[in-house]
């Protein structure tokens, strides 16, 4: 199923993509560097924002990137070949009267002048606000905000999750209204960017002049996948996200390829080793532009992890492709006997032992998994048969299986799937029983829809028969938008988010469904 190439060979792939361990050390503060004075900074080098992330009970990352020239055409955001001091600073209150933490770290030509800055010693539970400075230019200011200590219980968890943002299918006019909720933290559930060609042919995004002719190309090369972040990350509405709130990241497939499996390119085909040396700069340029703790190494990125919100809630944090099996007969929907194989995995034996592990340890009342793909088996055939889609968790039944056993084995009775890539809000139970559906709940799945891709989207289109006709799906609506949740010792209260069009701007926002789920009994009760 996999390529022969073996995953410790893919090492070298470090000295390929032309940066090494000591560039990552200089990003994130952690090595020493000699001063590096800030003559000849071009004018107004934070255009892309400031960003936090991964928040920790005594710190978080912080995230910025140098580049007055965004949209320059060689990668670099209009940046001299050289390296940088970028020093900042996190204080208690907006003003920065009370400081909490200073340092600096070194923004290096090597990874696009990206600066992933680990701060430490702060108090748990607090918000935070930070800023940078190079040479005589400040950033705007962030506000982030570190986790609970790791014994406390907190009254509530807040947060939104946001996925699928096609820049030229729309305006992301749902970034707008999110950067106004009152959230401790937003995850990021995959599709930060996308790799097709950008062109007269999929630019619906009103108002906005074509982009240079460098995007009407797909992404391949590290210079192409620079450019392509820098366009998306130039919108005010996401930079003000990603200024509000920490945020939590995970890739689904389009950071580098439509439906890649591990080293296997379904859409183009591509071969192994070649399609290895893409996947290894589209991560660095993921690593570029995020705030992301782990750097890869070549192809290979740490994307699970696991965070916690003290008492209240264990956050497992998924990489739904890079440990994948492939596609059964190379076929996205598919019921052929492969799909059943008990060998499949779609997290990796590796993952799925770290997960397993994870869960017989926890402790949360909640225990939430941010990840790409549906859980929830969806038999898309209407009829007698049965049809399902192996890009989602329905192509790997075997592993779906190990999880909810897990679940079991542990005495893990709250578990919330957090879930991306369909550019619908979709909201199901995850049944003991998918054939029957007077079977128990043992977990709810919240999909959000996409923040712009596939342009306005409708009140309902001619997938709804499908998701409906599957009786653990309560809610199905082909809107643009996000998730907001408030998480509780007792219970959890879901709002979907939606607004009724992205190609213009302006649009309001509307509650499109509301659930509560009450600790203790897994399943959705449907308030709006």
């Amino acid at each position: 199923m996999r390529s022969p190439l073996p995953r410790s060979g893919r090492r070298s792939f470090l000295a390929m993509t032309g940066v090494g361990s000591a560039a990552f050390a200089l990003g994130t503060g952690r090595a020493a560097a000699d001063e590096l004075d800030g003559v000849g900074v071009p004018a107004d080098p934070f255009t892309l924002g400031v960003a936090s992330g991964d928040p920790l009970p005594d710190g978080f990352v912080l995230w910025t990137r140098l580049a007055p020239e965004p949209l320059a055409p060689d990668g670099h955001g209009g940046m001299p070949r050289r390296p940088y001091t970028v020093r900042f600073e996190v204080a208690e209150d907006e003003r920065f009267t009370r400081t909490a933490a200073r340092g600096q770290a070194v923004a290096t030509p090597e990874l696009g002048h990206s600066v992933h800055a680990e701060v430490h010693g702060l108090h748990p539970g607090r918000d935070y606000f930070y800023r940078f400075r190079v040479g005589r230019e400040i950033s705007p200011t962030g506000r982030t905000k570190t986790a609970p200590a790791p014994h406390a219980t907190p009254a509530e968890l807040r947060f939104a999750t946001a996925s699928c943002q096609a820049w030229y299918h729309g305006h992301f006019t749902a970034y707008e209204h999110m950067a106004r909720e009152d959230l401790d933290v937003v995850f990021f559930l995959g599709d930060y960017v996308y790799e097709y060609a950008i062109n007269a042919t999929n630019l619906w995004r009103q108002g906005v002049p074509m982009p240079p002719a460098e995007h009407n190309a797909p992404t391949i090369t590290l210079e192409q996948y620079r450019l392509r972040y820098s366009l998306f990350k130039t919108d005010p509405h996401l930079q003000a996200v990603h200024a509000a709130a920490p945020w939590v990241t995970t890739t689904d497939d389009h950071e580098v390829e439509n439906n890649y499996a591990d080293e296997l390119s379904l859409e183009s085909g591509t071969p192994p080793h070649d399609f290895l040396r893409r996947r290894a700069v589209a991560y660095r340029a993921f690593y570029e532009n995020l705030p992301v703790r782990s750097a890869p190494r070549g192809p290979d990125l740490p994307l699970y992890r696991r965070l916690r919100w003290g008492r209240l809630a264990d956050i497992d944090v998924l990489d739904n492709r890079q440990y994948r099996d492939g596609y059964p007969a190379g076929q996205v929907f598919d019921n052929s006997p492969e799909r059943r194989d008990p060998r499949r995995s779609i997290l990796g034996e590796r993952q799925e032992q770290w997960l397993y592990e994870g869960l017989r340890r926890s402790e949360a009342t909640w225990n939430v998994f941010a990840q790409g793909v549906v859980m929830a088996q969806i038999d898309r055939d209407t009829g007698s048969g049965e049809l399902y889609s192996n890009d989602q968790w329905d192509g790997f039944p075997a592993a779906r299986d190990r999880l909810f056993a897990a679940w079991r084995r542990h005495g893990i009775t709250n578990p919330v799937v957090l879930t991306g890539d369909i550019h619908r809000h979709v909201a199901a139970e995850l049944k003991a029983d998918w054939t029957d559906p007077a079977s128990a709940a043992v977990g709810v799945e919240l999909a959000g829809s996409s923040i712009a891709s596939d342009g306005d989207g409708a009140e309902t289109d001619n997938l709804a028969p499908i998701w409906l006709g599957n009786p653990h799906v309560k809610l199905y609506k082909p809107r643009r938008g996000y998730l907001t949740c408030r998480m509780t010792p007792a219970s959890l209260t879901s709002e979907f988010k939606s607004v009724p069009q992205v190609r213009a701007p302006g649009a309001s926002i509307t509650t499109t469904a509301r659930f509560v789920t009450e600790a203790g009994h897994p399943g959705l009760n449907r308030e709006v």
